[in-house]
């Protein structure tokens, strides 16, 4: 009896666990790169402006005159348990050193932005700002976290394959490109799928971790708030408000009406446990990132955290799916990349 084995691994496929079928289609199935790049941007601007901010006074942060000297560092970290926050930046005085590496760092952000050696540019600036990130112990908060977060997913995916210095390069000299592998690994592209119809594996399982990241986040938040006694009787949001250390626009006169503050702390702390179960379901997903735009557009405008409230907006663009970036960057008239992994022209 002869069995053929095609159909024999066509048996074998169908008798697989639904489970496992889903779950690789979750985060294997291959998609376009219009969300990413747009994501990949914008993260490389922050970095470069997150090292420029540093270097406007640098010697007060790193180096031997700095507010928290490298001892002074070192017996923050010295735990029981190992720590795991290294940094070559603590073990070195030489301000030409950490200029350089600040330098180093601002460019590497600045050709992130502009997608030039995209996948070697992404590992090289999500490095030496998580060194930096490391050494800044005491003067760090959000914004840094979501934006090495981001950093780190990107360096999975081909961020590079629109929109960027490594697109029109390759369009331009594809014969130079394809036959140096090495060169387009630096760049996280295919010389023969750089175009927007191009679909990637990576790119999905690079946007599916930041999704999962964002919700274990935004879990996390929730369930911190929860210990909080001003977010069970509602006037959280208007101490939040009020306060002046955080206060960029006048808005005491909330103060006035105390049943919608009590509203809208409730909802935020609503959102924020509800998020990693609604964010999923189409239909539940525009009302989600419609409040994430408004809470996060708030702390921008209201609270002063202009740039942590940005990339809290950007990190959720990894949910708007890459045809809907297509339409509305380049309009309704051109090819999109469905979810599906199908290609269809668009009416």
């Amino acid at each position: 009896m002869i069995i053929d084995p095609r159909a024999s691994s066509h048996a074998i496929e169908r008798n697989k666990p639904s489970f496992w079928n889903a779950l690789q289609d979750f985060f294997f199935r291959p998609s376009g790169s219009q969300t990413l790049a747009v994501i990949r941007i914008l993260t490389g601007l922050m970095i470069a402006y997150i090292h420029l901010i540093w270097m406007i006074d640098l010697e007060a942060f790193m180096g031997p005159n700095a507010l928290i000297d490298n001892s002074t560092w070192r017996s923050l970290h010295q735990n029981q348990v190992a720590d795991a926050k290294w940094t070559y930046l603590a073990v070195t005085e030489s301000m030409t050193l950490i200029w350089l590496h600040e330098i180093l760092a601002f460019v590497a952000g600045i050709l992130l932005a502009l997608g030039f050696m995209s996948r070697g540019m992404c590992v090289l600036a999500w490095f030496l700002t998580l060194m930096t990130a490391h050494r800044m112990t005491g003067f760090l908060f959000g914004l840094d976290q979501v934006t090495i977060m981001l950093a780190m997913y990107l360096c999975l995916a081909r961020s590079g394959s629109l929109w960027s210095l490594d697109a029109c390069l390759v369009h331009r000299y594809s014969d130079f490109f394809s036959g140096r592998k090495w060169l387009q690994r630096g760049m996280g592209i295919s010389a023969a799928r750089c175009h927007a119809d191009s679909l990637c594996w990576t790119n999905t399982f690079a946007t599916r971790l930041i999704q999962l990241h964002l919700c274990v986040i935004y879990l996390f938040g929730g369930l911190g708030k929860m210990r909080g006694e001003m977010w069970w009787d509602g006037t959280a949001m208007w101490y939040s408000v009020a306060s002046y250390e955080y206060q960029s626009l006048p808005m005491t006169w909330t103060g006035n009406f105390p049943f919608w503050a009590s509203i809208a702390t409730h909802i935020t702390v609503f959102w924020e446990l509800s998020y990693c179960c609604l964010v999923w379901p189409r239909w539940t997903r525009p009302w989600v990132l419609g409040i994430a735009l408004l809470v996060h557009g708030g702390i921008a405008l209201f609270l002063g955290m202009i740039t942590f409230g940005w990339m809290m907006i950007v990190a959720n663009l990894a949910f708007v799916p890459p045809d809907s970036i297509s339409l509305l960057c380049t309009g309704p008239g051109t090819r999109r990349v469905r979810a599906t992994g199908h290609h269809s022209e668009a009416k």
